[in-house]
C-alpha cells in the first residue's frame, strides 16, 4: 500500500504595490504548475494574497522562488498539514483588492496599524485589560458564518455578509469604543490589517490588529479564549486550535445551512456554491 503524503498548507499576504499584475499571472501559474501546487493566488495593485498546498518541498521551493524578489522577501507565512489535498484546481486570479473593501485610499503598504502579537493578547486577555489599564474589546472582521464556526470569547460580531459592509458598520458604533482598546481579528491577518488602518482613518484612538489573525494566535497559544474551529476557505472547512481539520458541525457560506460534519459539505462549495442543501 502506497503510503499517504502530508500536505503542507501556507496562507499568506503582503501589502505591496504590484505594477504589472496581468504579466506576472502566468508567471506564478507557471511555477505553481511546475511544483504541482494546487490553490489560489490572488494578485492586485495592492498586494498579494495566497493560499496553496503541496509537498514540503515543493512549498519550500516556492517560498524561496517568491521571497528571491525582493518585494516578497519578508514574507510571512502561516503553516498547518493535512493529509490530502486540500485543493482541486490552481488559479491564479487578477483583482481591484486582494481584500475587498471598496476603500481605494486605504494603503497599507504605506504604513501598518499598531499590532498586537498573539502572546500580549493573551496576556491582556488573561488579565481583563491592556498595559495601561484600558478595557480590550475583540473586534470580529469577518463574515457572519466564519463567525458562526468559532470565535474570541465576547467578542464583537456586526454580523457583516462581505468585507465591504465593515466600514459603515465600525464607523457607527465609534463613541461605544472610544475608552477601550480594540483589537481587530480575522482568519489570518488581511482583513484585520486593513480594517484597523481604515478605523485609525475615522479617529478610533486605540486600535490594533491581531498579528497574523486567528491562525498565528493557534500556532503561538493554541485556543485559550477561544470558542470553536476557525473557518478556512478550503476541503478542510475549519481547523481546531491545533491547526487540524475540525469534524464539529459548520455553516454552508451559501445557504447558512448546519451540516453535520465536515465532509457533508462539497469540497467544491466555494467555487460552486453546492452544499447537500443548496446544490446547483
Amino acid at each position: 500500500m502506497q503510503a499517504s503524503t502530508t500536505f503542507v498548507n501556507i496562507a499568506a499576504y503582503k501589502f505591496v504595490t504590484l505594477d504589472d499584475t496581468a504579466g506576472q499571472r502566468p508567471v506564478f501559474l507557471d511555477k505553481c504548475n511546475a511544483l504541482s501546487l494546487k490553490g489560489t493566488i490572488l494578485l492586485s495593485p495592492e498586494g498579494i494574497n495566497l493560499f496553496l498546498a503541496g509537498t514540503r518541498h515543493d512549498i519550500d521551493a516556492f517560498l524561496n522562488w517568491l521571497r528571491s524578489d525582493a518585494r516578497f522577501a519578508d514574507l510571512e507565512v502561516k503553516e498547518s498539514l493535512s493529509d490530502g489535498q486540500p485543493f482541486n484546481k490552481m488559479l491564479v486570479k487578477l483583482k481591484r483588492e486582494i481584500i475587498t473593501m471598496k476603500h481605494p485610499l486605504i494603503k497599507p503598504e504605506l504604513g501598518r496599524a499598531p499590532v498586537v502579537e498573539a502572546h500580549t493578547l493573551k496576556r491582556w486577555l488573561d488579565q481583563g485589560h491592556d498595559d495601561d489599564g484600558k478595557p480590550v474589546v475583540m473586534m470580529d472582521t469577518r463574515n457572519d458564518f466564519e463567525v458562526d464556526v468559532g470565535t474570541f470569547d465576547n467578542t464583537l460580531d456586526y454580523r457583516i455578509t462581505k468585507f465591504s459592509e465593515f466600514p459603515d458598520v465600525v464607523a457607527a458604533h465609534r463613541e461605544e469604543l472610544k475608552d477601550k482598546t480594540v483589537v481587530t481579528f480575522c482568519t489570518g491577518g488581511i482583513r484585520c490589517e486593513k480594517a484597523a488602518i481604515y478605523m485609525k482613518d475615522v479617529g478610533y484612538d486605540s486600535v490594533y490588529q491581531l498579528e497574523g489573525g486567528i491562525l498565528k494566535y493557534f500556532e503561538e497559544v493554541g485556543g485559550a479564549h477561544y470558542t470553536g474551529d476557525c473557518f478556512v476557505f478550503d476541503q478542510r472547512t475549519a481547523l481546531n486550535p491545533q491547526l487540524e481539520p475540525s469534524s464539529a458541525p459548520t455553516v454552508c457560506p451559501n445557504c447558512q445551512s448546519v451540516v453535520s460534519t465536515r465532509e457533508q459539505l462539497s469540497p467544491a462549495y466555494v467555487a460552486d456554491t453546492s452544499c447537500p442543501h443548496c446544490a446547483t
